[in-house]
């Protein structure tokens, strides 16, 4: 991904060409069409300005509508660049979670160019359910999961396909699918 370019717009591209283009939530589509999608570009360059960030994000989506705003998306890519830092990150992001009283109403996932799962290699293709070109912080509500979840039969299948994918298209072809 070039730094010339707007990390938006390459989230956005992301979202529509992997996210909904290879299915990997069958979820977003309907938050997407809809347009209840927040996108946030974090001028963040430490944790702890991307924390205090996160914090106001986490207060501002537990305020607004479900329908005008289902879901945010926080992509901060001057900080956590590292999958290490990021992933050591989560835990603050957790516990900011909490101290808002917020925890069973909104619950953070994580998405970050250089995702790897615990006890895989980083050239599996399997990381690349979890790729964004950027990294960021997705501020899901649990009532929008759980309606979800009770909407698709099987939610374990979704997560085997989604390997399948990606297995298929493999990390060449998932990169190439994201190009501009």
């Amino acid at each position: 991904m070039g730094m010339d370019e707007d990390p938006i717009a390459a989230t956005r591209r992301w979202l529509e060409r992997a996210v909904i283009g290879l299915n990997l939530c069958p979820f977003a589509k309907a938050v997407h069409v809809k347009d209840r999608i927040r996108y946030v570009l974090s001028p963040a360059t430490t944790p702890g300005d991307l924390l205090e960030e996160l914090a106001s994000e986490l207060a501002w989506l537990a305020e607004t509508d479900p329908d005008v705003v289902d879901t945010t998306l926080l992509v901060h890519p001057h900080v956590l660049q590292e999958f290490d830092d990021y992933n050591d990150f989560l835990d603050q992001a957790d516990a900011a979670v909490d101290a808002l009283g917020l925890e069973g109403e909104i619950q953070v996932a994580s998405f970050h160019p250089d995702y790897r799962f615990a006890g895989t290699s980083a050239a599996d293709p399997a990381n690349c359910t979890n790729r964004s070109p950027y990294p960021m912080l997705h501020l899901l509500r649990e009532e929008s999961v759980e309606r979800a979840v009770e909407a698709f039969p099987d939610p374990d299948a979704i997560v085997d396909r989604n390997i399948e994918t990606m297995e298929r298209l493999g990390v060449d072809g998932y990169l190439k699918l994201l190009e501009r």
